[in-house]
């Protein structure tokens, strides 16, 4: 995220992205070989050098990363993967449709979300980029029963 706030900025150190995004140096080392690995981000050699992300923040979608850092987008496996259990497996096939609609669905959001949403103003999200209004809700008050002291 911080690679992506700072774009036009130039390269950022590890310590400095890790401090922001609370990441152990490590950890983060290893993300950013991955993105490198990938040409999603470079890095910068010298006193002023560090990592940058190679393509505007608008041209990279989350599923790129996700794919990238994590394999497939849905915890339920690949799609493939799905679409056979439904043919094969008749007792359970509801159950892998759903889970294909839920991957489905999962797919759809991050293919359609960049990292440029994702710094642009806060706030909860409609489908196609659309900002939408926090709904108020009322408090429910639920009627609870004390028991003690009653013999």
């Amino acid at each position: 995220m911080m690679l992506a706030r700072h774009h036009h900025q130039g390269a950022i150190k590890i310590r400095e992205v890790a401090y922001e995004e609370n990441l152990p140096e490590k950890f983060l080392e290893l993300i950013l070989l991955e993105l490198k690995n990938a040409r999603m981000v470079e890095s910068v050699r010298g006193a002023k050098g560090g990592y940058q992300l190679r393509r505007d923040p608008a041209d990279i979608r989350l599923s790129e990363i996700m794919r990238l850092i994590d394999g497939p987008l849905a915890p339920f496996g690949d799609a493939e993967q799905l679409r056979i259990l439904i043919d094969r497996d008749l007792p359970h096939r509801a159950l892998y449709q759903l889970f294909l609609d839920v991957r489905d669905a999962a797919a759809n959001i991050l293919e359609n979300t960049t990292l440029a949403d994702l710094i642009a103003e806060p706030g909860p999200r409609a489908s196609k980029g659309k900002r939408v209004a926090k709904k108020k809700e009322k408090a429910a008050v639920v009627p609870m029963l004390v028991a003690g002291g009653q013999k």
